[in-house]
Formats: structure tokens, C-alpha cells, sequence
């Protein structure tokens, strides 16, 4: 048993390296990693959770683990989604990364992945909103880097947001310098 549970921890490890490939079509060499992506969408989907007023821990779990799958399938962006049907091999990666966990473990992650797939409750509206805003927010530190094709990202997207508080955060989102946040914590003695 623990044998399988090091094997998931290894797999998990690899999306340190799987990079997120829609970035590649506007001309970002090295974007950022599948793991650096759900580190940051969990913290938002918390941020967002709470916000709501709505079960942490669920729409935490739902980002966590909503790209776990890529360590098999890797990322695919919206032009390769376009040729393959990705939500089912989506599934199919998952369910067998899964299957041979201890009934408690596997039954629970494939309850958050069958929960924010379905997208019928506010937990699992809230994870797909952090997803969303996730790559909004990475698509503004790329532009504010000097990356003007990563605004055409902001065209549909936001569209998608469906929480009171996600669309709150991208209209600030619009006007705010991704490129300041640090400069008040690091000022001079004087």
C-alpha cells in the first residue's frame, strides 16, 4: 500500500516538469509548471472559498488536484484541445493514477474530481473560477514583463468567472502592476 501511495508522491512530482503549453503560442520559451500553476490556484481557490463563504477544504482539494492527470497527459492547449477529446483521456488518467489507493483515499479524490467536473456546486464553481484567475494573473505578470500578446488572454476568459468574488478580483485585476507587490516590503533603510 504505501508502495502505491510513493508512486502517486513521484507522479505528482513530475508536474515540477510538465510546463504549461499554452503560453508557447504567444512566445513564452519557459513558462511556468503544471505544479507551479495548482500551487497557486489552491491558494487562490482557499482565498476565493472564503470569500464566498463556502467549504474550504472541498474547493481547495478541487484545485489541488484538478491537473493531476497532466502528469500523464500532459498540458494541452486550446488549439491541440481543439483535435482530441481531452476530458475523456482527462479522466481516464486520473481514474487509473488513482485506482490503487486505499479505497478511503481514491474514492475521495475521484469524489472532487467528479465534483469539479461537473460544475454544479458553489466548491467546484469557486475551483474553476481559481483556475481561471490563476492564468489571468499569470497573463498579467506577462504582460506588465513586457509581453503584450499575453493581453489577448483576457478577451474570453473572464467571461468564464462565475463567483461574486472572482469577478471582483479581475476588475482589479485590470488595473493592478503585478510588478509592485514586492517593492514596499523591500525599501530602503534610511
Amino acid at each position: 500500500m504505501n508502495k502505491e501511495i510513493l508512486n502517486l508522491f513521484a507522479e505528482t512530482g513530475l508536474l515540477k516538469r510538465v510546463k504549461r503549453t499554452g503560453w508557447w503560442v504567444i512566445g513564452i520559451k519557459d513558462p511556468e509548471s503544471v505544479a507551479e500553476h495548482s500551487f497557486r490556484c489552491a491558494v487562490i481557490g482557499y482565498v476565493l472559498a472564503k470569500m464566498e463563504k463556502a467549504q474550504v477544504h472541498s474547493a481547495t482539494m478541487m484545485c489541488l488536484f484538478n491537473d493531476l492527470h497532466e502528469a500523464r497527459t500532459n498540458d494541452h492547449h486550446k488549439m491541440n484541445i481543439r483535435y482530441i477529446d481531452h476530458k475523456k483521456a482527462e479522466d481516464k488518467a486520473f481514474k487509473e493514477q488513482v485506482q490503487s489507493l486505499p479505497k478511503g483515499l481514491k474514492d475521495e479524490m475521484w469524489g472532487w474530481r467528479t465534483e469539479y467536473t461537473g460544475q454544479k456546486t458553489k466548491e467546484s464553481l469557486i475551483a474553476r473560477d481559481a483556475d481561471i484567475l490563476e492564468c489571468l494573473i499569470q497573463a498579467k505578470e506577462y504582460l506588465d514583463q513586457g509581453v503584450p500578446q499575453a493581453k489577448l488572454f483576457f478577451q474570453k476568459a473572464p467571461k468564464f468567472l462565475k463567483t461574486k468574488s472572482a469577478k471582483a478580483l479581475w476588475k482589479s485585476l485590470q488595473k493592478w502592476d503585478s510588478s509592485k507587490w514586492w517593492q514596499k516590503v523591500c525599501e530602503f533603510e534610511r
